[in-house]
């Protein structure tokens, strides 16, 4: 998106406002559909570098998600945890992953997430 939408800007900016943290969303960014719930970029940051802090080959790198965002106005991200990337009727990976998607390069959006089920 050139312009970012500023519907989806709001959803961000509400989250970072720590209000919510339920706000499941499903974007398609560079072809990919990542579906999942958004989170405050500060507990985005504090998880990601918990799950570096216990691999013993990427620890070293817990440190640069430990400082604090540097941001002036606007979000210009959407910090995704329990997302997956959707392809054909499977989520990757099945536990959800850490997302950070630049709002910017979302080019379609919904509110709620997409599940697959056996039943």
């Amino acid at each position: 998106m050139p312009k970012p939408d500023d519907l989806i800007v709001d959803i961000a900016a509400l989250v970072e406002s720590g209000r919510s943290n339920q706000m499941s969303l499903t974007v398609v960014t560079g072809g990919a559909v990542i579906t999942g719930r958004l989170a405050p970029e500060s507990v985005w940051r504090q998880r990601v570098s918990e799950v570096l802090t216990d691999s013993a080959q990427l620890s070293d790198f817990s440190a640069v998600f430990e400082a604090p965002a540097k941001r002036d106005g606007p979000p210009t991200h959407l910090h995704f945890h329990v997302a997956r990337i959707l392809q054909g009727t499977v989520g990757i990976p099945e536990t959800g992953g850490m997302y950070r998607i630049a709002i910017e390069d979302v080019s379609a959006w919904t509110v709620g997430d997409f599940r697959y089920s056996d039943n």
